[in-house]
């Protein structure tokens, strides 16, 4: 979304439209890495990793505007550190954490109410107008992902066994709606790649401590080129781009109309697994996009 807030208003959500599918697809990328990271990279350090490398990209391409809103940036570096907590360090170590306990059904399942609690949030706190098609947009989106997740057999929805990974998913979950939700809260003078640089120096400070304990464990592989590609693939797509776009057309469109975009994500993922990792796609994935693709075109027109 080069030059968003220059646009004209259709400009520019006709940009940010566009980015609700091309977001889920970047994010399907860390369910690649995350299936390839165990026994090669540590939760903690591939999510620094990943945040270091996209922070260090963002603040050379916003340098300038970096320096030239320092005292702004000082006067609430609080925010940041809040942001970089729940969007870098929760949404990102902390999934990596619960996948290894929990399986994909759990994890889509409990991320699926994710966009529900922005909804409801945008509602409340920040003023945002939720009308009859978005809500019956919501609630179609979420059948489909339910369809897609249990295989279009809704029995194996009783059978959904809850271990301790699905807690870190949880808190996940919540940290994710937090994020969205806080971004709108603190309304910022940076533009989207000058503020996601500054999360992304607030997620690096929380993640830091946590690698070095983490690199302590005897059970921390040692890093590898494989873990550097994973590294960098995570930062570039998910991270960079992925959050780029997310926070530029949250700005546009508002959060609760941003956040159903989470709902493309086990579809995407399951492309992705196909594509990738050779896992078969079924009818139940293509019932699931004949009702999540309608539902996200309810909630996102205007």
């Amino acid at each position: 979304m080069p030059g968003a807030l220059r646009l004209p208003r259709p400009e520019q959500e006709r940009w940010a439209l566009l980015g609700l599918w091309l977001i889920p697809a970047l994010w399907a990328v860390n369910f690649i890495v995350a299936r390839w990271a165990p026994g090669t990279i540590a939760p903690y350090a591939l999510a620094l990793g990943r945040w270091a490398v996209a922070g260090v990209l963002l603040g050379f391409v916003a340098r300038q505007e970096l320096w030239a809103q320092r005292r702004a940036i000082l006067a609430v570096w609080h925010q940041y550190v809040v942001l970089g907590f729940c969007g870098m360090l929760v949404c990102g170590a902390w999934v990596y954490l619960g996948a290894r306990t929990t399986g994909a059904m759990n994890i889509s399942l409990i991320y699926a109410a994710s966009p529900v609690l922005i909804a409801v949030g945008a509602v409340l706190w920040l003023g945002e107008r939720f009308r009859l098609q978005q809500v019956l947009g919501v609630v179609v989106a979420l059948v489909g992902v339910v369809h897609v997740i249990v295989k279009g057999q809704w029995l194996a929805l009783g059978q959904v066994q809850w271990v301790v990974g699905d807690a870190w998913i949880v808190a996940a979950m919540v940290a994710w709606a937090a994020y969205a939700l806080l971004q709108k809260l603190w309304p910022s003078p940076l533009g989207p790649t000058a503020r996601l640089a500054a999360i992304c120096a607030g997620g690096v400070l929380t993640l830091l401590p946590c690698a070095v304990w983490e690199a302590q464990l005897p059970e921390t592989p040692a890093w590898s080129w494989a873990a550097t590609w994973l590294v960098l693939a995570a930062a570039l797509a998910p991270g960079l781009a992925a959050y780029w776009i997310y926070g530029a057309a949250q700005k546009v469109l508002g959060a609760s109309r941003v956040a159903v975009t989470l709902y493309l994500g086990p579809l995407y993922a399951a492309v992705a697994a196909w594509g990738v990792l050779g896992e078969p796609l079924g009818v139940h994935h293509l019932v699931g996009a004949a009702l999540i693709l309608p539902g996200v075109y309810w909630v996102s027109r205007r």
